[in-house]
């Protein structure tokens, strides 16, 4: 068909447009990635893109839901089911089936079975046939022996045998038996009736079922028209949105200078800005925590020193003081009152300690680092950060410096647009190319038609079903007939029944039952074989219809066989494309597409039409041409006059490692710290001078040595406690500057060393840098191209054309003949031939019933051999009934 041919073509097409830029980024195939240690032109991967947004393709809303929920009759579905189950458990023969029609390609030929191969087929057909070919056997046997049967049976009871002679024998168990076969023949009864039920049920099914057939068939057509006034609209959409991606690239070309340059910044900056913080990381990670630790050391210098200077001053103070105060003691103890016995030995005491009044430390002898503070003082003046932020600055300013040295891409930006345009011209040109929107019009009026010319059947179709209804029910009241008279013969015979008439002055009710029973044989004779005909006609049609077609259609088995390769010709490997594309040798089956459109993906995908046809010429020469790729090549960009730190900067650095923090004496600093100010604690010294005092007799003497312990405190006080609180500053300072001096060389030289090796990378390895920026820009501009053309594979994946409405036939054809007629036809005949069956063991009780309830024409009379003789003794006599006016 012509519509058919427009869209496989135009979706073969998009198939081509699917994979538009794969060869545009199969130029630029990503290097692999190798230690950054070992190779210091390593290869980086590209930051991710920015996805584009190309909305959502127009879905289809498709109104058929193929599902059937048989209700309560489903359980009798399954019961059914069941029994065929127990008649033919095989698995489907898929092989044989292969092998019968592989054999038989040219035709079945009579002779042809005569074949070993064929013969063996044959056999194995029968052995899978097995439990139908048992049933129908057993299903004709019925049909021929019931009609002889009944025949037979009829000319025996004209004979007056088989039950045929109008005379009851009395027997003692007689009300034990009757009462049996009246409880049997209920039964059975009851068992028929429920027969006859189900299979009316299934009758009653099959008709208003097949009047939901219009649903299927309208939403079916509904959505193929669906289908078809969609894929345009959807075809249109997906051509339009390469207006995004194309949008997308342009804008990237005219901001090349920032967001490539931007690109080479931040690869740059994995390696400068580590040796930048570390240059900061000097005393801390910022730089003003390096500009800090610089002023503490000024600090701690200006501590050293001014403790210094004041240590040495508070040392000729203090050194002066104590040597008045030990000379006016020593004249003190001079007094003539020490000579006296009792005082003598605590003045000589008191005199063997002056010395102690002396100084300890000596800080006269310290260096000075006045030269040192002068050196801080120097570097401070520079400002280090401004220095380092200008190295930041140059650093940073490399988008513009790409910006100027891109300008012949900017400059190219107008033809490469030319080209984009020509690329979705050329998109459009061939969509155009096909007329879609007339062949899909074309098939809407042909689905209008087909649907007119289905709905003019309609009539017909209710006609024949209601013939069918009827022809069932006719069937049925066979059954009903046959159930009036059993169950009218029940009744009247057990109504009518008197236990205290004999088999010959039986009431007319009763009578009348037996003959009701009779009859009821009579039509189960006449009747039974014709409905066991039925029932095995179409027991053998729909019990196989079920295994056959049914069971493999739901478990898809069945397009196994379809699928089966070089099934229909020994040249051609598959059926479906050698029909579709006469091209059998792709590998597209039948249960493979219908898995695809019962997922609801596109026809593109379920069909496999991207097999068919070579889509990378048509890439080469559209999307990522020679000359677009000339443009891309011609970015140059050099990075060489980048400078991160200047020359003073650097001197700034190197000076502060060089200010002689490192060589001041620090252990000459730390031992005369370390020392007391003086020999003896005088606090101790003035009170052990008071403890002698005391011990003294009280007089001028005990009154001037407190005195000196009074004017030693005073001394302690005023100039010994000053200098202890600038030994601790300078303890402190002198600390903090040791560990600074040991530190801070090291620190400068790491610095330096690593701003050389981030300027030596700007300065020797920038081209390398920018080419594999350049690279990864350009995989940047064709993976919006592949953004494009992946959305574009992915939409026809699954959302343009999508085919559900073709599985949506298969299920509704799939539940139309097996859910609403194959099940319906295998429960009215699983229902009757219940029926069927049964009315044998109803023939049989019903003949034994008749006799306890019709009157008979003689009867048992008991009769003595002798007055004496006991029962045992007496014999039966046939007697006849009298004559009754009212009989």
């Amino acid at each position: 068909m012509l519509w058919t041919r427009w869209l496989v073509l135009l979706l073969c097409w998009w198939g081509a447009a699917t994979a538009t830029t794969t060869a545009a980024s199969g130029q630029y195939e990503r290097p692999k990635q190798s230690d950054s240690r070992a190779d210091p032109h390593r290869q980086r991967s590209p930051p991710p893109m920015e996805p584009l947004d190309f909305g959502f393709v127009p879905a289809a809303v498709y109104g058929t839901h193929a599902y059937y929920e048989p209700g309560a009759i489903g359980i009798l579905f399954h019961m059914v089911h069941a029994f065929l189950y127990v008649i033919q458990p095989n698995s489907f023969p898929k092989d044989l089936i292969v092998k019968v029609i592989q054999q038989n390609m040219g035709g079945i030929k009579l002779e042809e079975w005569r074949k070993p191969d064929n013969v063996v087929l044959l056999l194995e057909g029968a052995y899978y046939e097995l439990g139908f070919l048992v049933c129908a056997t057993v299903g004709v046997l019925f049909v021929v022996l019931v009609p002889v049967l009944g025949m037979c049976f009829c000319v025996c009871r004209c004979c007056e045998n088989c039950g045929g002679e109008m005379h009851q024998r009395q027997r003692k168990n007689a009300d034990c038996r009757r009462g049996f076969f009246t409880a049997t023949l209920v039964a059975t009864t009851i068992f028929i009736v429920l027969g006859v039920l189900v299979a009316y049920a299934a009758n009653h099914n099959m008709s208003s079922h097949i009047k939901n057939t219009r649903r299927f068939i309208n939403t079916n057509i509904r959505d193929l028209k669906t289908f078809a006034n969609n894929t345009p609209a959807q075809i249109e959409y997906m051509t339009a949105q390469y207006t995004t991606a194309k949008n997308k690239v342009l804008s990237e070309l005219d901001n090349i200078g920032p967001l490539l340059g931007g690109r080479i910044h931040s690869q740059l900056e994995k390696e400068v800005v580590p040796s930048l913080d570390t240059a900061l990381r000097m005393t801390g990670v910022k730089v003003e925590n390096a500009i800090k630790a610089m002023r503490e050391t000024k600090e701690a210098l200006e501590n050293v020193s001014s403790s210094l200077q004041v240590l040495q001053e508070g040392t000729d103070r203090l050194k002066d003081s104590l040597s008045t105060e030990r000379a006016s003691l020593s004249n003190t103890l001079s007094d003539p009152a020490c000579t006296n016995g009792a005082v003598s030995p605590s003045c000589n005491a008191i005199r063997s300690t002056l010395f102690q009044l002396g100084i300890n430390a000596d800080f006269s002898k310290l260096p000075d680092v006045g030269y040192a503070l002068e050196n801080v003082n120097t570097v401070l003046k520079i400002d280090l950060s401004n220095i380092i932020q200008k190295g930041y600055l140059s650093f940073n300013d490399t988008p513009r410096l790409v910006k100027e040295q891109t300008k012949n891409i900017v400059a190219a930006l107008p033809r490469v647009k030319g080209m984009l345009d020509k690329i979705g011209s050329e998109i459009n040109g061939f969509a155009k190319m096909f007329p879609v929107e007339a062949s899909l019009a074309n098939f809407t009026v042909f689905l209008s038609q087909g649907q007119k010319n289905i709905e003019s059947y309609y009539a017909q179709i209710d006609q024949i079903d209601f013939y069918r209804w009827i022809g069932c029910v006719a069937v049925l009241c066979m059954v009903v007939l046959i159930l009036s008279f059993n169950i009218l013969g029940l009744l009247c015979g057990t109504c009518g029944y008197d236990k205290q008439a004999t088999p010959t002055t039986r009431g007319c009710m009763s009578n009348t039952g037996g003959n009701l029973l009779m009859a009821g044989v009579c039509f189960s004779f006449v009747f039974a074989w014709v409905l066991m005909a039925i029932v095995t006609t179409l027991f053998v049609v729909g019990g196989n219809v079920e295994k056959m077609l049914c069971e493999p259609l739901a478990s898809r088995q069945l397009f196994q066989i379809i699928d089966t390769p070089f099934l229909v010709h020994p040249s051609k490997k598959n059926f479906l494309p050698g029909m579709l594309f006469q091209n059998p040798n792709i590998d597209l089956t039948l249960g493979s597409m219908y898995r695809e459109c019962y997922d609801n993906n596109g026809l593109y995908h379920a069909l496999q039409l991207e097999t068919m046809f070579n889509i990378n010429s048509f890439l080469n020469r559209t999307v990522y041409n020679k000359d677009l790729a000339k443009v891309f090549d011609s970015v140059q960009v050099d990075l060489q006059d980048i400078t991160l730190l200047e020359q003073a900067g650097r001197e700034n650095l190197i000076n502060f490692a060089n200010t002689g923090i490192g060589i001041i004496d620090y252990e000459a600093y730390l031992a005369e710290v370390n020392k007391g100010i003086t020999v003896v604690d005088l606090l101790t010294f003035a009170t052990d001078l008071e403890g002698q005092a005391d011990q003294l007799p009280r007089g001028a003497l005990e009154n001037a040595l407190k005195g000196h312990a009074s004017s030693i405190r005073q001394i302690h006080r005023e100039l010994v406690v000053p200098m202890e609180q600038a030994m601790s500053s300078m303890s402190q300072s002198i600390k903090q500057l040791q560990k600074t001096s040991t530190d801070l060389p090291v620190k400068v030289t790491n610095i330096l060393s690593a701003i050389d090796a981030s300027e030596y990378l700007i300065s020797n390895n920038a081209s390398h840098v920018v080419k594999q920026e350049t690279r990864n820009y350009v995989k940047s501009l064709v993976g919006y191209f592949k953004q494009y053309t992946d959305w574009v594979h992915n939409s026809l994946t699954a959302e343009v054309a999508q085919c559900k409405p073709i599985s949506n036939i298969v299920d509704s054809m799939e539940i139309v003949a097996c859910s609403f007629i194959a099940d319906s036809v295998n429960t009215f005949w699983f229902g009757l031939g219940l029926c069927s069956i049964l009315l044998l063991p109803s023939i049989i009780i019903s003949i034994k019933l008749a006799k306890y309830y019709r009157r008979m024409d003689t009867e048992d009379v008991f009769e003595d051999s002798s007055p004496y003789s006991d029962t045992l003794f007496r014999f039966p006599r046939a007697s006849a009934p009298p004559i009754c006016a009212d009989c």
